[in-house]
Order: structure tokens, then sequence, then C-alpha cells
């Protein structure tokens, strides 16, 4: 006879391409996003939290070489035929928002959003399905003084955070100017409209890539393709290398100035009508934003800028970290860009049908890579000091414990009372050491029939085991007796030392 088989115990591990976020790398992105948060504030800006589900439909098709409705991002088809899915940035629900409630909302519309994002791609090191993202958008303003003020409010964000000037470089560009580009080596003319878009979106993509394959990975990518050291080709855009040196020697325009690269920038354009109108708004940003005191110290025009989603219709911006750090191989490096975006005037419009636009211009910070900046030039963003530990020399006086510790949390002092078996003191002590605790309050009973308490000063003691003098000892020392009337003042006086 057969017997059913045990169901099989679940694997405890994180699904690949995912990772848990514990206490301090908790507590310090809270903190980044509160003072990011407080930048927008000042700006005029409010929060807003929209779905983490969106109809793929309302989504759109904005990732690159997204083919189907599951390619990209994580859906499925909900039981009424409807394909719903994770949302892959915070930008296409902000358009589905603006469009849905047009007549509640004040136009124009400007908002910040922070949460969690979910792309299906492949995970890799330092690579994860799910991020987070830190938006602020305008909607309803075709001005560039609303891309201008965009590019501003990121570089104060970066500064409040705890990269100063000259650790960073916002980027501007304008699609327009890359589109008359791209219409002077023929790629958006002559061609079917299937075709143009196949082969502007190869160009632009091959672009993108300048700052990680140099000008020669590039020209490969702009002509007959590239295979990488796996084997792996990637189709190339079908130029022609005097096209592919046109498209480099733009790439590479960026002079002393933002008006040297203006100037230079025309001789490349043609006259083109897209051309020429993205020009005259890189130069009107640029005047508004000298005009704000932003200048080539913190904001420049960079002809290499593209950003990858395809939504993007004027002004691009990407901020880039121009400090070195170390790889896993030992190599020093730049630590790049944390933060894009640009004007999407067309994706809002979606919803609302032609003829009704609806202009829009954004920037969403990579929280988990600005936070990986924060660590590695040793700016962490937050207090990640654990709580006051009271200790328990006798389970039978629990209530007294539970009173000193609500004496500490009634003044804001972060405590708690050890909740583990308190039969070993030890093992009470090495709890406090990985909770980062700064004291251990402890009271056997000879304190409390004499009505004290022993404060222990964790990390002073830890100091002291390593390398403590006895003079050091004598002047501090690590473990005081103090009146329980006197327990919130002395651990405040601890504390401040």
């Amino acid at each position: 006879m057969a017997t059913d088989k045990p169901a099989r115990r679940p694997r405890a591990e994180t699904p690949k391409g995912f990772r848990d976020y514990f206490g301090t790398e908790v507590t310090e992105r809270k903190a980044m996003l509160d003072a990011i948060a407080g930048v927008y504030h000042r700006y005029g800006f409010d929060p807003l939290e929209t779905s983490a589900v969106e109809t793929v439909e309302a989504l759109g098709k904005f990732l690159p070489d997204v083919d189907r409705p599951n390619e990209g991002v994580f859906a499925w088809q909900d039981e009424d035929a409807d394909w719903l899915a994770l949302r892959y940035d915070l930008t296409a629900p902000l358009a589905r928002v603006a469009a849905q409630y047009r007549n509640d909302l004040p136009s124009p519309y400007r908002r910040f959003a922070m949460g969690p994002v979910w792309r299906n791609e492949k995970p890799g090191p330092g690579r994860f399905r799910q991020f987070y993202q830190c938006d602020a958008d305008t909607v309803g303003s075709a001005s560039v003084a609303a891309d201008a003020e965009i590019c501003a409010m990121l570089a104060d964000a970066l500064e409040v955070v705890g990269i100063p000037r000259g650790d960073y470089v916002v980027k501007v560009n304008n699609r327009k100017v890359l589109n008359g580009i791209l219409n002077v080596v023929g790629l958006l003319d002559n061609h079917s409209p299937e075709s143009r878009e196949k082969e502007r979106g190869i160009a632009l993509r091959a672009i993108d890539k300048f700052d990680k394959f140099g000008a020669t990975g590039v020209r490969e990518l702009l002509t007959t393709g590239r295979k990488d050291q796996s084997g792996d080709f990637t189709p190339g855009a079908g130029l022609n290398e005097e096209y592919a040196d046109i498209i480099l020697s733009f790439l590479s325009g960026r002079k002393q100035d933002n008006a040297a690269t203006l100037s230079h920038l025309k001789g490349f354009i043609n006259n083109t009508v897209l051309g020429t109108e993205g020009i005259e708004e890189l130069e009107m940003m640029a005047d508004l934003l000298a005009a704000q005191g932003y200048g080539p110290d913190r904001i420049v025009i960079d002809p290499g800028v593209v950003r990858g989603l395809g939504y993007y219709t004027g002004p691009v911006f990407e901020a880039e970290l121009t400090f070195q750090i170390t790889d896993e191989k030992g190599r020093p490096r730049n630590f790049g860009s944390v933060a894009g975006g640009g004007r999407y005037d067309g994706l809002v419009e979606r919803f609302l049908g032609k003829g009704q636009p609806m202009p829009a211009t954004g920037i969403s910070i990579g929280v988990d890579r600005l936070l990986a900046a924060l660590r590695a030039k040793g700016r962490g963003a937050a207090d990640t000091a654990g709580p006051v530990v009271v200790t328990v020399m006798d389970r039978d006086r629990m209530a007294d414990y539970m009173g000193m510790v609500g004496k500490l949390r009634q003044a804001g002092i972060r405590a708690e009372v050890y909740l583990g078996n308190p039969k070993n003191f030890g093992n009470q002590l090495k709890y406090a050491d990985k909770r980062k605790s700064p004291i251990a309050v402890i009271q056997g009973g000879n304190e409390a029939a004499e009505g004290k308490v022993i404060l222990k000063d964790l990390i002073l003691g830890a100091k002291i085991a390593e390398n403590a003098t006895l003079e050091e000892w004598k002047d501090r020392p690590a473990q005081v007796l103090v009146d329980l009337a006197d327990l919130v003042a002395e651990v405040r006086k601890m504390l401040a030392q």
C-alpha cells in the first residue's frame, strides 16, 4: 500500500535577483529619502503613492527590447482577461494618474514618489529585479523652465544627502538634437515607419553605451554589429563608416563650457528643424540655470547623454558621481550614474488621445546606487545605533524592568527589555552587542534594594577591550552605579558622550 510522501521542506533562500534589507540599510535609506523629500517639498512638489500593480496596457512597451506583455516586466493574466504587471518604474503610473484625475489635479501638477519597482531582467552582480526609485516630475508644463528646475533640484538633492559639489555633475542633452543627428545620417528619412523605428532604437541604444563600450564598441553597434567576450552578437544599425564617424564626433563634443559645447553641436545638425529646436532648448536651459547660480561646476551640456527608455521626447539628464572607487578586482574606476530622467511629452497623451497634449518632465534617482555611493565615501546617511537594552537578572521582577524601559521610551530614548532566556547573563550582553546597543542597564537584587542601577557603556567597553590605557579607564569608567531616580538623566549623559 502506497504511503503519502511528506511535503518537501521549503528552501529558506531569497529568490534569484531579489534581496532582503535589514535594520541599518532600511534606516539609512529612510534618512536619505527624508532628506531628499525635504528638497522636493521646498520646491513645491507634493508626495504621491500609486499602486504597485498596473495594467500592461497602461505601462506601455517602453523597456528596451520588449515584444511581449510579460517580457521585461512581471506580468500575469487576470481572471477578466486583462494583463496586469508590477510597475517597472514610477513614471508610467504617474502618466496614468495624471490622465485619470486630470480634472481634479492642479495644472501643472508637481509630484514626487518613492518606492520599489520591479523588472524581469537577468540579474547579475549589483543588478536586482527589485530596487527602489525616488522620482520627481512636473506634468502639464511645456516650458523648458520645468526641465531646468528639475536639474537644479537634483543637484540640491545630491548635496543635501552628502555628495559635495565637485563629486557630481548633472549632464544634460536633448533627444531632439539626437534625432537631428540621426536625420543627418539618414535614420529618420527614406525608410518605412517600422524600419525607421527599429533602426533608430538600435542607434540610440548604441549611443547610450558610449561610456561603457567606448568609441570602438559604439562604432561596431552603429555599423555591422558587436560580439562581446561571451560570444553573444548584437546586430548593428547598418550605418556606413562615414555616418558612424559623424555620430562619434557628436558624442565627443563636450567642450570647456556650455556655450562652447552648444556652438560645436550646431555644426552637426545641418539646420534640421528638430535639431535646431533642441539646441535652442538647451541654450535656454543653460541661461535659466546660470541665472539661479547653477554653473558648469554642477550642471553641464553633454551630447553623450541619451537615456535608454523610449518615451523621452526632449531634454534628457543624468547625474554622474565623479569620484573614484575600487572595483572587485582592485582597479580604480569612477562610480558613475545614480539618476536620470527627461521630458516625455507623449506619455500622458496615450491615455487622452491624439490632440490632447499633456507635456511632462521628471527625474528618477536610483536609491540603492546612491546609498552605495554614500557608503563608499564613508558618509552614512543615519545614526544606526541600536537601542538601550535593559537586562533581566530576575524574571520574577519583569514588571520592574518594564517600568525602567517605559521611562526611557517616554523620554524619547530608544530602549528594549531583553526577552530571551535570562538564565545566562553573558548571552544577554552578547545580544546587546549584536544589536549594536550603546548601553546595557543592569539591576540585580542588591542594586534594587538600594534603589540603584548599573549602566554599562558597551561602546566604551569595546574600545577599552581593544586598546585602552589605564588613564582612559580611570577618567571614564565603562560601568557606573547611579540612582534609579536618575536613570533617564544618566543614560542621556552617557549617550551624549
